[in-house]
């Protein structure tokens, strides 16, 4: 009996993707080896890149028509608005270390009147204290 190979589409599928494969392979390596292809890769990036500037340069001059912010000016103005938080929060800072110091002030101006009247207190009990050792204590015969 002699066997006979069934059709295999996939095969014949396969064999055609490798060699397709292989040529358009070298032709592209060989292509993308000229020098031609590189100055042709540079015309396109340097004309997409004056597309962008001329679509920005549109843009911008529209938003000015219509009176509306560009990318740059929402930029800047979040740039400023960033710094005034800062500053905004170095001023709260320094209220709050002002404030905790004019807390203390006025708790050490009330500790110094504290202070202060009762060494007055303790210069007359001084006082009283001098008088009664300084003036002659009543004799014998007037305590009779």
């Amino acid at each position: 009996m002699s066997q006979t190979k069934l059709f295999d589409p996939f095969t014949m599928w396969k064999d055609i993707y490798e060699r397709t494969e292989a040529t358009w392979g070298e032709v592209i390596q060989e292509t993308l080896k000229k020098e031609s292809f590189s100055e042709g890769m540079g015309q396109t990036l340097t004309n997409n890149l004056q597309y962008q500037e001329l679509v920005t340069k549109m843009t911008e001059a529209y938003l000015k028509q219509v009176n509306m912010p560009t990318r740059g000016e929402i930029a800047s103005v979040a740039s400023l608005i960033v710094n005034l938080e800062g500053k905004v929060d170095d001023l709260e800072e320094k209220i709050e270390e002002d404030t905790l110091k004019n807390e203390l002030g006025k708790e050490i101006g009330q500790l110094k009147k504290a202070v202060t009247h009762i060494d007055k207190k303790v210069e007359k009990v001084l006082e009283m204290l001098e008088e009664l050792t300084t003036k002659p204590g009543p004799s014998a015969k007037e305590k009779q």
